[in-house]
């Protein structure tokens, strides 16, 4: 890896944090346990277009080790890597094998939708019972907002970014 990628992926990894933190202070104007804006998402699609599915992966995984250690726990880091892996892995294979189907804000709603499924999938396991999938359409409902969101930011800054970036020059 170049020392070029290397402080991008650092810078990545930086930035997504930051994002999970501030969203940590956002009140969530429904009182439902589960539901959040995921801005740390941004960071991930980004690094699916940029980079590709292991980088991305390495960038979650990094996001979610730092931010359980920043005040998280064990159950935190279940949860949220549970749900951010397969999201970050889903979005790749959506953009890598439908990119040209499915717009980015498509599949940013695909990704949060299974973000919550990786999630769920983490508490059944937990508490030995499938019936917390009946919470899923709520979550749904959800991940559909958020991931158009999600989708928009990253559909709108990923050419000046790339452009700044510089990317594919080391």
């Amino acid at each position: 890896m170049g020392t070029k990628k290397l402080v991008i992926l650092s810078m990545l990894v930086s930035q997504a944090l930051v994002l999970h933190l501030i969203e940590r202070l956002i009140p969530v104007p429904v009182n439902i346990y589960g539901v959040k804006l995921g801005l740390a998402n941004i960071i991930s699609l980004f690094t699916i277009i940029i980079f590709g599915w292991k980088e991305a992966v390495l960038v979650v995984f990094l996001r979610t080790l730092l931010a359980s250690l920043f005040g998280g726990g064990i159950s935190t880091l279940l949860y949220s890597l549970s749900g951010g892996l397969l999201s970050a892995i889903i979005m790749a294979l959506m953009y890598n094998g439908f990119g040209a189907i499915f717009s980015i804000p498509i599949i940013s709603v695909i990704g949060a939708i299974f973000h919550n499924i990786g999630q769920l999938t983490a508490a059944s396991l937990v508490v030995s019972n499938i019936m917390i999938f009946s919470y899923l359409p709520i979550l749904t409902v959800s991940a559909v907002i958020t991931g158009l969101f999600i989708g928009y930011v990253v559909n709108f800054t990923i050419k000046p970014l790339k452009g700044v970036l510089k990317i594919g020059s080391d």
